[in-house]
């Protein structure tokens, strides 16, 4: 590690803003923000020497992206992450750390900090703090879109309970966004993956029946594995989900179409018109006959 000149801050086009204590106090109490918002927030191009250390960590979630050159980023004294140009570490509040920028490649990095009662919770089910992430370019593009958008509101309208709102937003879905795009373990990838491969030879094929059997070898896994991923991702074992998948398409087809109620069924595989009205009205709560005559939209 690069630790001889240390440097807290002070780069040339740096951005950074700090809240002052009593508007994290408000933000913190407001129904609107109290489950996240932003408490500090910056950009620092080629930083040189950069280095923080906290022994007791920070009451705050640390989002770091580094968008070119090299860095690290120590966690409770044990574990050292690499950065380099497109990764994201994130460190949990509580967690003892320091980190500092690469002496022969200094990092240009955009940093937020994260308060709120939702946020760890966000981190775990995205698995976000588990080591440096690396994002796709879609998802680079988002945070640093997100990060000007962000910043510039703070900036501007600080003391703005409206822009702190729209700003608290902004970040829950960037976090998200991640979450979606890069989060989560290899393993949880592969299931997410097999999950995606059911579910698209079930949308191929609403018109037809489909079983477990045929499911699973299409998948390549056991009828009882496949049966713990979908409930894990889903919620249902894979033949309900796919009954809900084709209740979805008759929904569909019953307010874009002028099909019978016994044409939809039969588009989606059902040749008895009585047993599809009553499946219809189980999963979707009324009649296909009264599902059509609620206007939408």
């Amino acid at each position: 590690m690069d630790e001889e000149v240390r440097k807290p801050d002070g780069f040339a086009a740096q951005k950074l803003l700090v809240l002052p204590e009593y508007m994290v106090a408000e933000l913190a109490r407001s129904e609107w923000t109290r489950p996240l918002f932003v408490s500090d927030i910056g950009y620092f191009p080629l930083a040189r020497h950069h280095y923080r250390e906290r022994p007791d960590g920070c009451d705050s979630h640390i989002f770091i992206y580094c968008a070119d050159g090299e860095g690290w980023i120590e966690l409770a004294g044990e574990r050292t992450m690499r950065m380099a140009e497109g990764l994201l570490a994130v460190i949990p509040a509580g967690t003892p750390h320091r980190y500092g920028a690469s002496d022969a490649h200094p990092w240009s990095i955009y940093w937020f900090h994260l308060l709120g009662e939702h946020v760890a919770s966000l981190l775990s089910l995205y698995g976000l703090g588990e080591g440096p992430i690396p994002l796709p370019p879609a998802a680079a593009a988002k945070l640093t879109d997100s990060f000007a958008a962000c910043y510039r509101l703070l900036e501007e309208r600080t003391y703005a309970m409206t822009a702190q709102v729209h700003v608290s937003h902004l970040m829950r879905e960037l976090v998200s966004g991640i979450g979606m795009a890069a989060g989560g373990s290899p393993q949880d990838k592969k299931r997410e993956r097999y999950v995606d491969i059911a579910v698209r030879y079930m949308n191929d094929r609403l018109a037809e029946s489909v079983t477990l059997p045929e499911l699973a070898d299409h998948i390549g896994l056991s009828r009882q594995h496949l049966i713990h991923l979908f409930k894990r991702e889903t919620g249902f074992p894979p033949i309900e989900y796919f009954l809900r998948l084709k209740m979805q398409r008759a929904a569909q087809l019953l307010d874009l179409t002028d099909l019978s109620v016994k044409a939809v069924g039969a588009s989606v595989g059902f040749s008895d018109p009585y047993y599809f009205s009553r499946l219809f009205k189980k999963l979707m709560g009324v009649s296909p006959l009264q599902y059509r005559s609620v206007p939408k939209g």
